[in-house]
Parts: structure tokens; sequence; C-alpha cells
């Protein structure tokens, strides 16, 4: 929940021109709903990729203050993020909710990135598989057919936004896990292919030494993405497609 109208479409803009020089890197920008089109205006000719923060398990209905991921479609949008730890911790989410937000985005014909992720609390009493076995299970909803319009971010929640971040080889034992894990709901070979990006305190140096492990195949940027300054070296450090 940051940024302006104007200030949203000039870091739009900034994103593009960086993404174009970033030699054919996958990026995508999640604004707020309200800076959806106006965002949208601003990528166009490019080859960045929109994203909606969250969206509604319905269709339509009266379901006040809520988005349905077809009229995330139409406004253009591509990429719906579901299930981000704010949604679930703050928000209180379920997991049965996230697992139809997740069933409705891919009819909507949407990709979606499903969020997962241990709290502080969780960490330390040597539940963070646990935690993260049961939110995968909203992986079982996905038909083959939408096998490769799904991507995976882990995020440890004990590190976003409390500078803390998970060093190199945390975030791989979890990567890891997440990928054995995703094996055992919808099989190997897509386990194999999938697209596990880490989410918690990414920042210019530090995301380099985390792209290096075998299974972070990107980055979800928080506050670091409000600026190009702080985005600019990340885009440029993330793996080529």
């Amino acid at each position: 929940m940051h940024l302006t109208k104007r200030k949203a479409s000039a870091l739009a803009r900034d994103v593009a021109a960086a993404q174009g020089m970033a030699g054919g890197r996958e990026c995508v920008v999640f604004p707020t709903f309200v800076h959806l089109d106006h965002v949208r205006r601003n990528l166009k000719g490019s080859n960045v990729k929109l994203g909606a923060q969250n969206c509604w398990p319905k269709k339509e209905g009266a379901f006040t203050g809520e988005i349905s991921p077809y009229m995330l479609r139409d406004m253009g949008v591509q990429v719906v993020l579901i299930g981000h730890s704010e949604r679930r911790h703050v928000i209180g989410e379920t997991d049965e909710i996230i697992a139809e937000k997740v069933k409705l985005g891919l009819k909507a014909k949407l990709e979606v990135m499903l969020c997962v992720g241990e709290t502080l609390e969780e960490r330390e009493a040597n539940l963070t598989f646990d935690v993260l076995a049961r939110q995968l299970k909203a992986l079982k909803v996905v038909k083959p057919i939408y096998f490769d319009k799904i991507s995976v971010a882990y995020e440890p929640v004990w590190a976003i936004g409390t500078g803390r971040t998970a060093t190199p080889e945390i975030a791989q034992e979890a990567h890891a896990e997440c990928r054995r894990l995703i094996g055992d709901v919808l099989g190997a070979e897509v386990a194999s292919s999938i697209r596990i990006l880490y989410g918690g305190s990414v920042k210019p140096d530090n995301v380099a030494s985390l792209l290096a492990q075998p299974d972070v195949d990107g980055a979800l940027v928080g506050g670091a993405s409000l600026t190009i300054e702080q985005f600019g070296p990340i885009l440029h450090a993330a793996p080529s497609a």
C-alpha cells in the first residue's frame, strides 16, 4: 500500500526501461488495485507483466470491496499474487480461501503466484516444513492444463520488513523442501520445472547470493521495489529467462 498515481506511473516507466536492458529476464510488477490501469498504460510496449496483489475467489456477486480475477483479467492483469503473508497473518485468510483463489485465478486465465512461509514462532518451534506442507496443499486444486501457469514464492514471515534475511543456506533448505512437497502434490516433473522465488527483505546487496542457490529461481521483492535505485540492481541480478 504505497505510492501515488503519479509516482506509481513514473516507477512503472523506470522499471520498463530497466527491464529492457536486463537481458531477457522476466519481471512482474504488482501495484495496488487503484493504480493498475495507470501502471498498465506506462508499461505499454515493454515486456514487463502486470500483476495484482490479490483477488476474491468468486467470479461476481455481493462481495463489497473485493475484486474478481475476471475483473483483473479485463483490466489487462496477467499474474495474481495469492496467499501473501500479510493476507494470511494480518487479514486472516485461511488455507481453504487461498486454495479457492488459486483455482479461480487459474480458471480466469491468470498466472498464479502462490506465497507460502512460516512465522518466527513456527520456525523456532521447528515447524517450518510442516507449515510449508500445509500451505502447499493449495496446489491440489491445480489441473494439469494449468501446471505451467503456477509459481511459488517462499516468504519467511520473520524476514519481511524486519531487516532480517534468511541466509542463502536457509533459503536453499526451504526452497528444496518446497520443491519436494510440490512433487508430492503435482508430481516430480512439475516440481523440477516450477519457479520458486524467495521473498524476504531482498536487497541489492544480498540478491546475488540468494539467487546463486540451486533451488532459488527468482525474487519476490518488497520494500526495495519502491525505487528504481534499489530495484534496478536486483532486476539485473536475476537469472536470464
